[in-house]
């Protein structure tokens, strides 16, 4: 959905044409839409907290272009924690991370890799910033139905939940009266748009192409809510480089309107293509020791999937992701689960 996406008056590497530029198989979908694939998973599990105080917090190893088929899984760790992975049929990996419910979260998979961060380097594009800088003053948004969510984002709620491959009621104002909160609220992919809509106004050196590495939702005191208005605080928390791309890491603190205590909170690792920016250096001379590499292992070893699950230890799964969007009733989450679930009991209300 974000063929006519743009920034500054620049295609981005969603259109088909830009994304051959950069020697890309095609143009790939937008990162947050597998969210959505782990919302029915997590909901299994820990019930209506996953709305309220779960976090997803996801690496991103391969693109996904329009029409490919992706997997989703959860296996759970503990009570309250678990691992995430989705794969292409052929056993690509697309992402890796964890989930968690809290409010006592585990560490998470992006926490794991801002730690492990150390000296990026030499910077040509990301330069100008500073970690520990935060934005000036809080900027309000909010996200409608029917309204357009920037040249960044140029569709509406409306339209992704259209699209969206897991759909609930609890996401349509129709039926939002019959949810726990008597309220439509936001699904988690599209919180990183609301926390990403309005920019986040760092001095990147442009123009230049962007994509995203790494995300993470956690809710705080959720859900969000539909046509609800938030404050937005960031602070810049990361940068790092890799041989493809310079980067950056935000955190976006969402509050309601008026108040200081945060809702939610977005940790994305944004990444600019070397190649897509004129003043960069061309050249490729091997990393320091002080600069991180970021790796993708090509041949992944095939996981066995099990036949049965108890908690910890439960592996669920999703279909594949090129399917008509549905909605079943709301299961009875099950803390002892004794084998694998049905299609119906992994499906969201």
């Amino acid at each position: 959905m974000l063929q006519e996406q743009s920034f500054s008056g620049q295609t981005s590497v969603h259109d088909n044409a830009t994304a051959a530029r950069l020697g890309l198989a095609g143009a790939p979908i937008e990162a947050p839409t597998h969210f959505s694939q782990f919302d029915p998973l997590a909901f299994a599990v820990w019930g209506r907290q996953w709305f309220e105080r779960g976090c997803v917090s996801a690496h991103f190893r391969t693109m996904v272009v329009e029409g490919e088929q992706v997997q989703a899984s959860l296996t759970t760790t503990g009570p309250a924690s678990a691992t995430i992975e989705a794969h292409k049929p052929d056993g690509t990996p697309v992402l890796a991370g964890t989930a968690s419910i809290g409010p006592d979260h585990p560490e998470s998979e992006l926490t794991r890799r801002l730690g492990a961060l150390g000296d990026p380097g030499e910077l040509h594009i990301v330069d100008l910033l500073t970690v520990g800088t935060r934005s000036d003053r809080p900027v309000t948004v909010t996200i409608s139905r029917t309204e357009s969510n920037g040249a960044g984002y140029p569709f509406s709620l409306d339209q992704k939940l259209a699209h969206i491959t897991e759909s609930s009621p609890w996401y349509d104002a129709d039926d939002a009266t019959s949810n726990p909160w008597g309220r439509a609220i936001v699904p988690f992919e599209m919180i990183s748009v609301l926390a990403s809509k309005s920019g986040f106004g760092w001095p990147v050196r442009g123009p230049a192409l962007g994509l995203f590495l790494d995300l993470e939702i956690r809710m705080v005191n959720g859900p969000i809510f539909v046509d609800q208005q938030y404050d937005i605080t960031r602070e810049l928390v990361g940068l790092s480089q890799s041989r493809r791309t310079e980067s950056y890491w935000t955190r976006s603190t969402l509050s309601d309107t008026g108040s200081d205590d945060p809702v939610a909170e977005v940790l994305l690792h944004s990444g600019v293509f070397k190649d897509s920016y004129a003043g960069a250096t061309r050249s490729r001379s091997p990393r320091t020791s002080g600069e991180r590499a970021r790796t993708t292992r090509r041949h992944p070893r095939r996981r066995r999937r099990p036949e049965s699950c108890t908690i910890p230890g439960a592996t669920l799964l999703t279909r594949w992701r090129r399917r008509p969007p549905r909605s079943l009733p709301a299961p009875t989450p099950d803390p002892n689960c004794a084998g694998r679930r049905t299609e119906s009991e992994r499906s969201m209300p």
